[in-house]
């Protein structure tokens, strides 16, 4: 078993107000196939992602990342079910996606052995879990939402964070085995925990470069240099409308990984296909 851990510290977005689109935008092409609605901050940069019209949430924003390092470390491809369950608490404000989610994948192993992956997501104050986002395994932590590396520095809306300025975000992944567990803080530092007694086990720092990756793709234009396969980030990514979906609808999802839709569930299957704006629309057959 994998956990996909997102503990982020996210202010409220408050209430935006109708206003006119700022001078140089093309708010109906940066709006593309999503409904077009009146320009509000909230509808904008960086608070899209809080919208489902436009975005998928902390699921889709942070928590891909450890949900593709889990899938990863498991060694799966697509699930065959998904559960999940949350809501938007605390807040009174526009964002429609939920700000706490937990969604659980399970995934049909070798020899009818079934993995499962647990998906996190919260908002606000939490606890460092195997010490991930505390500094412990030789980093700094990942800076609190809207934060430098520089935890004095406020956020360019100028609104104080009071006493979560100091704070850091537990972001990573956990992996249970037979023989102990292994913490990831962020995506490439790693400690081990072994035997039923927890002993300090190895740890160190991943190798690799995706930024330097990137850019040699770019210049050598072949798919076979990808340190992540598009196919490995089509899977990956599949997962968070998934967990959406049943966060939506209130229900486990069964998945057909050989035909990509949730099996025996039209509703499920409209709202993963979503809908189009003319004419940014995507042809259903080519």
């Amino acid at each position: 078993m994998a956990r996909a851990l997102c503990y982020k510290w996210r202010a409220s977005i408050g209430h935006a107000s109708e206003e006119p689109v700022p001078a140089g935008v093309n708010y109906d092409l940066w709006t593309g196939p999503a409904p077009l609605k009146p320009f509000t901050r909230n509808r904008f940069h960086y608070n899209w992602h809080w919208i489902w019209d436009t975005g998928n949430g902390e699921v889709g924003n942070q928590a891909i990342h450890e949900i593709d390092i889990a899938r990863w470390g498991l060694g799966v491809g697509f699930p065959v079910s998904v559960s999940a369950m949350g809501g938007h608490f605390m807040f009174e404000d526009d964002q429609e996606t939920p700000n706490t989610l937990n969604a659980t994948f399970c995934f049909d192993g070798a020899e009818g052995k079934r993995k499962m992956m647990e998906l996190e997501v919260r908002h606000w104050i939490t606890n460092h879990e195997v010490e991930i986002g505390t500094g412990a395994y030789g980093t700094s932590g990942v800076p609190a939402a809207g934060l430098g590396a520089d935890s004095s520095k406020k956020p360019a809306n100028k609104q104080s964070l009071g006493p979560r300025d100091a704070k850091t975000n537990t972001v990573g992944n956990i992996f249970y085995g037979s023989k102990g567990y292994l913490g990831i803080d962020g995506y490439d530092t790693y400690k081990t925990w072994l035997t039923d007694q927890t002993e300090p086990g190895p740890y160190g720092k991943g190798s690799g470069n995706h930024y330097a990756n990137f850019i040699d793709c770019i210049r050598s234009r072949r798919a076979q240099d990808i340190h992540s396969p598009i196919e490995e980030a089509h899977i990956s990514t599949t997962l968070v409308p998934l967990a959406n979906a049943s966060y939506r609808l209130g229900r486990t999802l069964r998945f057909d990984a050989v035909e990509e839709q949730v099996i025996g569930d039209e509703e499920a299957n409209r709202l993963l296909r979503g809908s189009y704006r003319a004419p940014y629309i995507v042809p259903e057959e080519i």
